[in-house]
């Protein structure tokens, strides 16, 4: 089994990416592999709006000049994925906002290529507005029916400077519980002899009439 781990925010070995690795460490226990793409200091363009990737239904988001469509491929071959971002102005990093948004608006014109898979999310934050980044992430996993484990507490971890969260102790034990809470629930999943509910074509409603 393997999870794929996004890192948005923008220096590629900060706390955010600290926080993952002792997420991952405790998968790493669990014989799971993991992989952290980094996409915090890529270029990225935001969604065009056009729903190209609902006409053509081939996996891929018409703009192709990054690494969204390389990143799509692995999170659909993994078995889970992990969203972690840095807090600017009390939400997730504007690169993998860009990011997130093509990835999964991607995905559900694909009949929803994450589905049932193990997502979770964390953030790391200087001081405050970690909340709302955090569940900004879960915005993308409930969209998707992604099976979300939990930790003892929401998974916001706190630093400055690179390397200030460890002396966050309560964020280290909700990161440790949380990647043993994933492993355990990816090893659930992975054993379970329970069909899945059919994918039940999505209906959309506006409020103008």
């Amino acid at each position: 089994m393997k999870v794929i781990a996004i890192n948005g925010s923008p220096h590629k070995k900060g706390n955010t990416f600290e926080a993952l690795n002792i997420v991952l460490e405790e998968l790493k226990n669990e014989n799971i592999d993991s992989e952290i793409i980094h996409v915090g200091n890529k270029k990225i363009s935001g969604c065009l709006a056009c729903n190209d990737c609902f006409k053509t239904r081939d996996e891929k988001c018409i703009l192709k000049d990054d690494i969204v469509n390389e990143s799509i491929q692995k999170m659909k071959a993994a078995e889970g994925i992990l969203l972690a971002s840095s807090v600017h102005y009390a939400s997730i990093a504007g690169n993998m906002k860009a990011f997130l948004d093509r990835v999964f608006y991607t995905s559900g014109a694909n009949k929803n290529l994450f589905r049932h898979k193990v997502g979770a999310a964390l953030v790391a934050v200087r001081r405050a507005g970690g909340l709302p980044a955090f569940n900004e992430l879960n915005n993308y996993l409930n969209y998707s029916e992604m099976v979300i484990p939990t930790s003892n507490y929401w998974n916001v971890i706190y630093g400055a400077k690179p390397g200030d969260i460890h002396q966050d102790e309560e964020g280290i034990q909700i990161m440790r519980i949380l990647g043993k809470n994933m492993a355990w629930l990816l090893k659930v999943i992975d054993q379970s002899r329970i069909n899945k509910p059919e994918v039940e074509r999505k209906k959309s409603t506006n409020f103008i009439r």
